[in-house]
This record gives structure tokens, C-alpha cells and sequence, in this order.
């Protein structure tokens, strides 16, 4: 079986949790697109663990877990990550993590230059989380990238492709921001301190994913953000700069030959988002900080508070749709149990129309919410393991999500840790 699991809406659906719940069932698990941008939280009898690169498989010992080409890779930070969960006795090899020949390195002169250009930007920045990854993905398709692969090519062709990308890019840093130049030596340090570290894990994940295969081995691809942060189809400019959705999966992963055989998409009970750009759906005040602190709606990687909002049905819809999920995991569930009633914002208006389909441009951007109310169960559900144990309330509110975004939900969220969930009838 090969399976997608992505998120719905503008990430933070949960993503990691529903991963390392039902990798149980897999033999590998993929990253297949973004960088360190965004943290996948995951709680097990180990504890809690926030992974922003490694794929969330890692945490079973059984599971081989891979970076796929279709993520860029700093690989400062992924030595420290892995140093942090070997430190709390997670066992990390080359047996158990394999990087792709074919991922992009995300540079020290990436995150400066993200960080420029949002400084440039003042009031009208896109939010970035300044870790580099724009411009990374820029140089990518500008073919002005170094790849992982290259650090096992000799130092003269490595040093030779690094000191050419340089002089390219100080046009930019010198000439454009006006900032000083990057240095090579302390870009050919950079590589030698941590790509030497790295070195052991690189292998053409291509083959192995496609030999894994063919000897019948599960395989999961794990999204990072969501469908509305996609490049394509999200909430342009306000977006990742990959390709979120499940139709990419295998191509990000090393396997463009190979096709998916389920799509699973994560939905939270209620809309959250980090970062700018349009969120109709959005509520502010005792309202909104009352939900943020019943969520802990707190960005895994970067810590920012988090927007928060009701359920909203347009863009759920719509992630469902570019998403091709043909079952729903609906995540934080247990938040809305303090609410007698549950906000839904069932349709959007601009300039006196009512819009049922999720638009884009002018409309996104100006368009407000039209919200309705559906009766909240006010009690706690942590503890339910079935839909028997659930509130009349709680099940009905889940049907009516399953009716407005057109999937079955077939697992409900209930709290944080790995058991606190239940497999719909």
C-alpha cells in the first residue's frame, strides 16, 4: 500500500500525530516535500517530541523513514535533530534514515537572505519563518543549488560548484541588499563540519523506495503544511514554496513511476493558521484567545501564536478536493469541549455575494465569513475510545463535518497521546 498523509487546510492539522499512529501499519515513511519551516509534535510513552525534517516514522524503531528529493535539507539543523532524539535514546542510523542524492542543501546565505528580504518587505512581508526556505527553492529552479548528493563528490567539484554559486549569489547580497559578502571558506566549512556528518545516510532513495515496492513493503509519504500553503494551489503568495498535495507525493519522494493507492487527509475540528496572508475565517478577542489556549495553538517550529478561527467549510472543502483524500483524520476534536456553541463559518461574503466555493485573489483576500452555531457537548471526550462513548453532540457534529467537506472521517482525534483517538464505523 502506498499512502498519502496531508493536511486539509493551512497546516498544523496534526499531521505528525496521525503519522506516527498509523505508521504502526508501515514499513517506511516519507518526507517528501518542504524544509524546517514547520514541526510535526508528536506525544507517545516516550514523550513529546517536536520533529521539523525527520519524518515522524523515526520514533518506531521498526520503521525506515526517508527525506525525499523533494525537500531541502539544512543539514545544521538536521544533525542537531538527530542528536536531540538520540539523546532521548531513539536509535538513528543509516539502516533506519536515508536521504535522498537528489534533496537540496538549504545554505547559511539562504536564511540571511530570507531574512533580508522579509526586513525589506516591513509591512507588506509574507511571514515567513526566516529558516530559508523561498529562496532555497528559488535557487533550485534556477539550477543555483547545491545538492546532498554533491557531498560525495570530490572536494575539487564540490568546492568548484560552490565557489561559482557564490559569486552568483554575492550579486544579490552585495549589490542588492547592500550587505557583505559571503565568504567561501566559511561556506566550505559549513559543508565540511556537518555534510561529513551527514555523509552515511545519502543513497539513491529512488531505488530503494522502488525495490521496497516490489517486494510488497507499505510505504507512507508524510506532507508538511497543507493544501492552502501549497504553491500552486494555496493562498498565493502567502504559501510554502513546494508542492503540499498528495498527487506530488511520489515524485517528491524519488518514485514518479509509482501511484498512490490512498490518500489520507488531516482535518482539524476548527481552522487554525501561522503566518500572514487571508484566513476568512479568522476570530479575535476573549473568543479567539480562549480557543488558542484550549488548543495550545502555538507553532511547532517557530513558537508563534497561532490565528485561530471556527471550523471553516469552503476551505475545507476546497483541501479535500486538491488533497484527493479519500478518508479524513479529524484532529483536536476534544479542544471544542468547553463550547456550548461551536462556531462555523459555513460560507464567505464579498461585496454582498455569497460565495459557497473557495476563491481566490480580490475575493480571498476582501471576502468575510458567514457564521453559524452547532451545539457543543460540553464535557470531556479524552477518555472516549469508541463512538458509543461520545456525546450525541460530538457525533453529530462529526457527521456534519463528513457531510459539508464530502470524505468520510474515518478517525477522530481525542487528545495528544498515541492512544487517544477512535476508528470510525
Amino acid at each position: 500500500m502506498l499512502t498519502a498523509i496531508t493536511g486539509i487546510n493551512w497546516g498544523d492539522e496534526g499531521k505528525g500525530r496521525m503519522v506516527d499512529l498509523l505508521s504502526e501499519n508501515y514499513d517506511i515513511v516519507v518526507r517528501y516535500q518542504g524544509g524546517n519551516n514547520a514541526g510535526h509534535t508528536v506525544v507517545n510513552e516516550r514523550g513529546k517530541f517536536i520533529l521539523n525534517l525527520l519524518p515522524s516514522g523515526i520514533l518506531r524503531s521498526d520503521v525506515v523513514n526517508i527525506i525525499g528529493n523533494g525537500v531541502v535539507v539544512d543539514i545544521k539543523h538536521l544533525v542537531g535533530e538527530i542528536n536531540k532524539l538520540r539523546d532521548a535514546g531513539i536509535v538513528i542510523t543509516p539502516d533506519n534514515l536515508k536521504l535522498s542524492d537528489r534533496a537540496v542543501i538549504v545554505m547559511p546565505y539562504h536564511v540571511d537572505q530570507d531574512c533580508l528580504e522579509e526586513e525589506r518587505l516591513a509591512d507588506a512581508k509574507f511571514g515567513s519563518t526566516k529558516r530559508g526556505i523561498g529562496p532555497v527553492y528559488g535557487d533550485k529552479y534556477m539550477k543555483k543549488a547545491l545538492r546532498l548528493g554533491e557531498l560525495l563528490d570530490s572536494e575539487e567539484d564540490l568546492k568548484e560548484r560552490l565557489r561559482g554559486i557564490i559569486e552568483w549569489k554575492n550579486l544579490l547580497i552585495e549589490r542588492g541588499y547592500g550587505k557583505e559578502a559571503i565568504k567561501f571558506d566559511d561556506m566550505w566549512a559549513y559543508l565540511k563540519e556537518y555534510g561529513d556528518i551527514v555523509k552515511d545516510f545519502i543513497c539513491d532513495t529512488g531505488h530503494y523506495l522502488n525495490r521496497a515496492n516490489r517486494e510488497g513493503k507499505n510505504i507512507m509519504f508524510e506532507a508538511q503544511l497543507g493544501a492552502l500553503r501549497d504553491i500552486d494551489f494555496g493562498i498565493y503568495p502567502f504559501t510554502s514554496s513546494s508542492s503540499t498535495i498528495a498527487p506530488y507525493a511520489p515524485i517528491g519522494a524519488g518514485v514518479p513511476n509509482l501511484r498512490l493507492t490512498n490518500s489520507v487527509g488531516i482535518m482539524k475540528a476548527y481552522s487554525t493558521c501561522v503566518g500572514e496572508g487571508p484566513f476568512t475565517a479568522e476570530i479575535f478577542g476573549d473568543e479567539a484567545d480562549k480557543l488558542r489556549e484550549a488548543g495550545n495553538e502555538y507553532g511547532a517550529a517557530t513558537g508563534r501564536p497561532r490565528r485561530v478561527g471556527g471550523f471553516d467549510v469552503l476551505a475545507s472543502r476546497y483541501g479535500v478536493m486538491a488533497q484527493g483524500s479519500d478518508q479524513i483524520a479529524l484532529t483536536k476534536l476534544d479542544v471544542l469541549s468547553y463550547m456550548k456553541e461551536i462556531p462555523v463559518c459555513v460560507a464567505y461574503k464579498f461585496e454582498g455575494e455569497v460565495l459557497d466555493d473557495f476563491p481566490i485573489g480580490e475575493k480571498l483576500f476582501k471576502a468575510q465569513p458567514v457564521y453559524e452555531y452547532r451545539k457543543g457537548w460540553m464535557k470531556d471526550i479524552s477518555n472516549c475510545r469508541s463512538i458509543e462513548d461520545l456525546p450525541k453532540e460530538a457525533v453529530d457534529y462529526i457527521k456534519y463535518l463528513e457531510d459539508v467537506v464530502d470524505c468520510k472521517i474515518k478517525y477522530v482525534s481525542v487528545g495528544p497521546e498515541r492512544d487517544q483517538y477512535i476508528v470510525m464505523p
